[in-house]
C-alpha cells in the first residue's frame, strides 16, 4: 500500500494472437452491488471482531469513530470460505479509526490506518465491518494475541486453508511512538472455526487465534532502511502431502542499496510459526509477487520485473517449489512484456500553509519539480500536465486450479499496452514514458509448469474506447473468473490522457469493473459484463491533504466452482464540494476533483478538514456475486 514505496519509476510489445471478445455489446450484471465498509451509522456501523466471535459487547474509541467515519478504504482482498460458499471474509486498507479523539469537536489524523475484517455468512449478499484485532486503542482480549509492532497497516491479502481457517496478511510501517521511522514489517493473522474442524462451517475463520510478525524491517525515515511491501499469500488445499501449508510473499526494499527482492516465507502448522524468508528474485527492480498452488502440491510464484538496469527488460518471471515450499528453483522469465505505466513530470506550486497533518500516512509535501510523478494533483502534488489522476503500474496476477491433478498449468492476467495504439499526447503525461501513452488491455496467458511453455497472451476484451487496469484472476473445478476496472464509458475518454480527464483537466464518473468467465481453461471467454451499477470518479483528492487521489494497487476476485465474488474500491458516496485553499489559484481540476471539506484560515494557515464525517472522504469497498 505504501505511496512511495518504489525508489523510482522506470518505463519501457506483446507479439500477441489477439482475442477479440465481447467488442460490440456488452452485458450489465443484474445482481446487486454491496457494500463491504459500513462505516456510517446509516450502513450498520463496526462491530469488534472480539463480539463477532465471542457474543460478548465490547467497543472502543476505534470501533465508535469506525462507526461513523464515513472514511476511506482501498486496496480490497476478498475470498470465499472452500468448505461454505456462504462464508465470505474481505479486507481492504482501513482508514475509519484515523480521525481522534472519538468524539472530539476538531479531531485531528492521528488514529490507526488498519486492516478491515468483513464477514458475510449470506454469500455476499451483506457484510459485517470489523478489523482485525491488534490496532492501536484495542484493549479487548483478543488485543494480547497480536504479537506485532505497528502504528498502521497496508496490503491485506486473505487466504483459506480447507479446514476452516483464514489468514490475513499484512505490511506494516508505521512507528507506534508517532516518528517517521518506518518499520517495514510483515505480519500474518489467523483466524479459526471456534468449533475446530468439526464445527459448524458458518463459524469458519470466525474467531482471531493471533497474529505474528513474518519479517521484520529495519527502522529508518523515509523507507530508507529494510522496508518490506506488496503482499501475497495463498494456502495448500490440495488434500496432498503439503495441505495446510500457507505460503507467504513479498517485496523487500533496501533503501541504501536501490534495490527490490522477492522473498517467501512458509507455514507447517496453520500459521503459529513461519520459516526464515528466503530470497527467489534475481533482477534489480522487482514487484507484485502473487502465488500460485498447483493440483500436485507445487508452488509457483509470480512478479513483475521493471527495467532497471542494463540488460533488464520489463517482463514476468517466476521462481518454483516442488519440496511443499522448502526450497525454490532459481527464477525464469515468462515473456517480456509492453508495460502500461501513469507517469507525468512533476511542477509542484506552493504548499498552503496548514496547522494541522491531515493525513497520517501520506506525506504533505509533494515532489521536486521536474521528477517523474506516478500520481498528481494540486499543490506539491501538482503535474506539467495540470491532469489529476491516481497511481497505477502495469501488474501481474496467477493462480491455479488445486482440483486439478491431471495438469500443472499456471492462469496469468496483466494490464498492458495493446500493440499499436501508442501515440503523442502532446503533454507531459504518458503510459509509455512522459508524452507517449498506449490503451491499456487486460490480457491472458497460461504457463504450463511442467515444460515452461507459455501461450500468447489475449486480450480479454477489446472495446474501441477504455482502459483496462488492475486485473484479477480466480480458477477452481475447471472455472475461470477475470475482472478489471475499466473505463470504456468515460465520456472524456482519449488514449492520451488519464483516465477521468478531459481536454482541460476536468475529471469525471470514469471507472467501472467488467469481468468474464471461461470453462475452457481460457480457449475461449464469455463476453464480458458490466459489474458495477454505478460508474464514479477515481479522480477524487482525497489523500495527502485533500491535494490527490489514490485508488490503491489492486481489485481482487475469488471463486470456489461456479461461486465467484469480486471487490473494488468505489466512490459513489464520496462528496464533491470546493477547495477553500484554491480560491486564489489556478485549479486545473476545475473543482471536479475536490471533496467536501471545512476548512478555516487563521493569520495564514489553514486548519484540517473540519467535517470528515461529512462524505468528503467516504471512499468505499463494494463487492458483488458474479451471476
Amino acid at each position: 500500500m505504501c505511496s512511495h514505496s518504489r525508489f523510482a519509476l522506470l518505463a519501457a510489445v506483446i507479439a500477441a494472437i489477439v482475442l477479440l471478445i465481447g467488442v460490440t455489446q456488452t452485458a450489465v450484471a443484474t445482481t446487486g452491488n454491496v457494500r463491504l465498509t459500513n462505516d456510517t451509522a446509516s450502513s450498520g456501523g463496526y462491530v469488534s471482531a472480539y463480539t463477532l466471535a465471542t457474543g460478548i459487547p465490547y467497543t472502543d474509541d476505534i470501533i465508535k469513530e469506525c462507526s461513523i467515519s464515513g472514511g476511506r478504504q482501498n486496496e480490497p482482498a476478498v475470498a470465499i470460505d472452500p468448505r461454505d460458499t456462504n462464508v465470505i471474509l474481505g479486507s481492504s486498507n482501513d482508514y475509519c479509526g484515523v480521525y481522534q479523539p472519538f468524539g472530539s469537536p476538531t479531531p485531528s489524523a492521528i488514529g490507526p490506518i488498519w486492516l478491515g475484517y468483513y464477514r458475510s455468512q449470506n454469500g455476499g449478499a451483506s457484510f459485517t465491518s470489523s478489523l482485525v484485532p491488534g490496532y492501536p486503542g484495542d484493549t479487548s482480549p483478543y488485543a494480547a494475541l497480536a504479537q506485532i509492532r505497528t502504528a498502521s497497516s497496508g496490503d491485506p491479502v486473505i487466504a483459506w486453508d480447507n479446514h476452516g481457517r483464514a489468514f490475513f496478511a499484512s505490511e506494516s510501517s508505521g512507528d507506534p511512538a508517532g516518528t517517521k521511522k518506518t518499520f517495514g514489517d510483515e505480519w500474518i493473522a489467523t483466524f479459526d472455526n471456534p468449533g475446530g474442524e468439526t464445527g459448524a462451517t458458518v463459524d469458519d475463520g470466525k474467531r482471531f487465534v493471533g497474529s505474528v510478525t513474518v519479517a521484520k524491517g529495519s527502522s529508518a525515515p523515509n523507507l530508507l532502511g529494510k522496508f518490506t511491501d506488496k503482499t501475497s499469500i495463498e494456502a495448500d488445499r490440495t488434500g496432498g502431502r503439503c495441505d495446510g501449508n500457507v505460503y507467504f510473499a513479498y517485496s523487500r526494499f533496501t533503501g541504501n542499496q536501490g534495490s527490490v527482492a522477492i522473498y517467501v516465507s512458509r507455514s507447517t502448522d496453520h500459521g503459529a510459526t513461519w520459516s526464515a524468508p528466503a530470497k527467489i528474485s534475481s533482477a534489480k527492480d522487482v514487484q507484485f509477487p502473487d502465488i500460485a498452488v498447483t493440483g500436485n502440491g507445487h508452488i509457483y510464484v509470480t512478479w513483475r520485473v521493471f527495467a532497471a538496469q542494463a540488460g533488464e527488460e520489463d517482463s514476468i518471471q517466476y521462481a518454483k517449489s516442488t519440496d511443499c515450499g522448502d526450497t525454490f528453483a532459481p527464477s525464469q522469465t515468462i515473456r517480456t512484456i509492453d508495460a502500461n505505466d501513469a507517469v507525468d513530470v512533476a511542477a509542484p506550486q506552493p504548499v498552503p500553509t496548514s496547522s494541522a497533518n491531515d493525513d497520517p500516512l501520506f506525506n504533505n509535501g509533494g515532489i521536486a519539480a521536474g521528477s517523474l510523478a506516478r500520481d498528481c494533483g494540486d499543490f506539491g502534488n501538482a503535474c506539467q500536465s495540470g491532469y489529476t489522476f491516481f497511481r497505477r503500474d502495469t501488474q501481474v496476477r496467477s493462480t491455479a486450479d488445486q482440483h486439478d491433478t491431471s495438469t500443472e498449468t499456471i492462469y496469468l492476467v496483466f494490464d498492458g499496452t495493446k500493440a499499436g495504439t501508442e501515440v503523442s499526447t502532446g503533454t507531459t503525461y504518458g503510459t509509455n514514458g512522459p508524452g507517449t501513452a498506449g490503451q491499456a488491455r487486460t490480457f491472458f496467458f497460461r504457463l504450463n509448469g511442467a515444460t515452461g511453455a507459455a501461450t500468447a497472451p489475449r486480450i480479454l476484451s477489446d472495446p474501441a474506447a477504455g482502459h483496462q487496469v488492475f486485473p484479477d484472476i480466480s480458477v477452481d473445478q475447471g472455472r475461470l473468473f477475470a475482472m478489471w476496472w475499466d473505463s470504456r464509458n468515460d465520456p472524456a475518454y482519449s488514449v492520451t490522457r488519464p483516465i477521468g480527464n478531459d481536454a482541460t483537466g476536468m475529471t469525471t464518473a470514469s471507472l467501472d469493473v467488467y469481468w468474464t468467465s471461461s470453462t475452457n481453461k481460457g480457449n475461449s471467454w464469455s463476453t464480458a459484463q458490466q459489474l458495477t451499477t454505478v460508474t464514479t470518479n477515481p479522480n477524487f483528492e482525497q489523500f495527502s491533504n485533500r491535494t490527490i487521489p489514490f485508488a490503491g494497487d489492486y481489485l481482487w476476485v475469488s471463486s470456489i466452482g461456479g461461486s465467484a465474488y469480486a471487490v473494488w474500491t468505489d466512490w459513489r458516496n464520496t462528496v464533491a464540494g470546493a477547495d477553500p485553499r484554491e480560491a486564489t489559484t489556478n485549479d486545473n481540476d476545475g473543482v471536479t476533483a475536490d471533496v467536501l471539506q471545512c476548512r478555516t484560515n487563521t493569520n495564514g494557515s489553514w486548519s484540517g478538514d473540519r467535517c470528515p464525517h461529512a462524505g468528503g472522504i467516504d471512499q468505499n469497498i463494494y463487492g458483488s456475486s458474479l451471476p
